[in-house]
């Protein structure tokens, strides 16, 4: 088989820290693009990617892009992509997806104009009139945006933020991807302190202490292509065993999380033991008034509270403040806190190093980063 064409997409902000990471791990074909990662390789690329991506939302087949300005033309570029290639004559192929400011606009039917092409294709290729969708599930997405259409395959199944280790979450979490990404750009090592005050259901922390002993997200969980016939077992084992010994073990990597609700502090040392990190995550109840920190260096990522989410805008807005005061400049301490309030830098009483645009859900929010003594 021919190289495979593959799309990670992700949250928007995060492409380029997507792209580096599967560049990282050897997929070195990565190129960002607006909402996700393109890139190419086999079968162990394909599930070295589910395995080890922090950021992607899901790794899925790109089968085709096309212009698609109506049903016809959907229809009959649809049934030259190569189905076969990765569906069985007895696999499901459910289809769904999306269309944003395109001719094509009706869900529904772009949904059963895709789904007759794949099974024309499918029948003819296999010589029945009858697909009985009865084996391992092959999931088709469409996009269709601005009237190009893109025609995948998804291979993960659980969206890739689902890493296993949260069941059950506070009011309002950050998505892992996100927090995982809030890592990176903190510049969390093997070494490093990881302070998080407002921790609720561990996220932050549970996702910087993954990077930093460089655990794969995804090495405890199942993906759905390792039902399908069509990939060798060996791809998957190979790439757990990578993943494996890849693991630093030697970190010395701590992490602290204070919460004033005790049902978070409890959550937070329940997920970060489920995530095989609870020796290394310790967490308690304070509140952020009542912040302070003697250690000799310090990274401090949080998300606080605010008016969209949890407090009234009044109360999120006398937070900012309070950790204004808190975290003031130190040597060996940074913060990275994330709001979607476009006067938190006023609130807190100085302007951020720097600044990094991310979306926490559909809210528009900026990474507000401070390092500079």
């Amino acid at each position: 088989m021919e190289k495979i064409k593959f799309a990670a997409p992700c949250l928007m902000g995060l492409e380029g820290i997507c792209a580096d990471e599967l560049r990282f791990n050897g997929i070195d074909s990565a190129v960002a693009e607006n909402g996700r990662v393109i890139f190419e390789g086999d079968f162990n690329t394909l599930a070295r990617a589910n395995i080890c991506s922090r950021y992607a939302e899901r790794i899925q087949i790109l089968l085709g892009e096309f212009k698609a300005l109506s049903f016809e033309q959907l229809f009959d570029e649809t049934e030259k992509l190569p189905f076969e290639d990765f569906i069985g004559k007895c696999d499901a192929f459910p289809v769904k997806g999306h269309s944003v400011s395109s001719k094509l606009s009706s869900i529904p039917d772009c949904q059963k104009i895709i789904k007759k092409a794949v099974a024309k294709r499918l029948g003819r290729k296999y010589g029945t009139s009858w697909l009985e969708e009865s084996g391992a599930i092959h999931q088709i997405q469409f996009l269709i945006l601005k009237d190009r259409c893109s025609i995948l395959l998804d291979t993960s199944g659980a969206g890739l933020h689902k890493r296993g280790y949260r069941a059950n979450g506070v009011s309002a979490p950050i998505k892992e991807t996100l927090a995982a990404a809030m890592a990176d750009i903190s510049r969390v090592r093997p070494y490093s302190t990881v302070i998080d005050p407002f921790c609720g259901s561990g996220t932050i922390l549970i996702e910087a202490a993954l990077k930093a002993l460089n655990i794969a997200p995804g090495i405890n969980r199942r993906f759905v292509a390792e039902k399908w016939d069509c990939i060798p077992d060996e791809a998957f084992r190979s790439e757990r065993e990578r993943a494996v010994d890849l693991v630093k073990r030697d970190s010395e990597f701590t992490a602290i999380g204070y919460d004033i609700d005790d049902e978070a502090i409890e959550l937070t040392k329940e997920n970060a033991r489920k995530a095989g990190v609870g020796k290394r995550i310790s967490a308690e109840k304070r509140d952020i008034r009542d912040f302070v920190c003697d250690l000799p260096k310090a990274t401090i990522i949080c998300n606080p509270p605010y008016g969209e989410r949890l407090l009234d805008i009044d109360s999120a807005r006398e937070l900012y403040r309070i950790m204004g005061e808190k975290f003031y400049k130190r040597e060996g301490y940074s913060y990275s806190i994330i709001s979607p309030d476009e006067g938190f830098e006023k609130l807190f009483g100085r302007k951020a190093d720097k600044r990094r645009k991310m979306y926490n859900g559909m809210i528009k929010c900026q990474v507000y980063m401070y390092f500079r003594r």
